[in-house]
């Protein structure tokens, strides 16, 4: 139990953690994530740096917080075809394997394959060499997986936000070609 602090001490409160409550998560999970900055914060102060510790620690449980709710936002879209769904009538579960069927989807196939194709063909035509070679890299183009801007960035030996201005260029080239088409 905490207590009330002696005169001129100074505790530091998990507060900023109240700040990001959702319903989704815990309370708790949320102290327990500030608690792990605050510690990560008291292990990389510096005096030298002319900051006081409750302002630093604070920003190291606002971070670590932040970090949390963005691993859980990339985890949110995934989904396994194993889930249960539901329970039939007889009290067996379903899942989204059970219930997704397969339809002739040829037409489709085609129709994709038809767009790539064009895709490709505009990426050669209207784009610099450098744009196509980030376009290429950034959508597996070349056959191998889709590469990250970060990844891109560090074989080109270019930031990461100029990976991102090139590729925002040039896919906004080959809207407009494909538009005027």
């Amino acid at each position: 139990m905490r207590g009330r602090p002696r005169p001129g001490e100074r505790l530091l409160p998990l507060y900023p953690s109240k700040k990001y409550y959702a319903q989704s998560g815990s309370q708790d999970d949320l102290i327990s994530i500030g608690t792990i900055g605050l510690i990560k914060g008291i292990s990389t102060f510096k005096m030298d740096k002319n900051v006081r510790l409750a302002t630093y620690a604070s920003r190291c449980i606002e971070n670590e917080i932040l970090m949390y709710f963005r691993s859980q936002k990339k985890l949110q879209g995934e989904v396994s075809l194993s889930d249960t769904l539901d329970a039939d009538q007889d009290g067996n579960s379903l899942s989204f394997q059970d219930v997704i069927s397969v339809d002739d989807d040829m037409m489709e196939k085609l129709d994709t394959r038809d767009a790539c194709l064009q895709v490709r063909k505009y990426v050669d035509s209207c784009l610099t060499e450098r744009e196509r070679k980030i376009v290429t890299m950034r959508y597996g183009l070349d056959g191998r997986q889709p590469r990250t801007q970060r990844e891109i960035a560090a074989v080109s030996g270019i930031s990461r936000s100029y990976v991102s201005r090139i590729e925002k260029k040039a896919l906004k080239k080959l809207k407009d070609a494909m538009e005027g088409h």
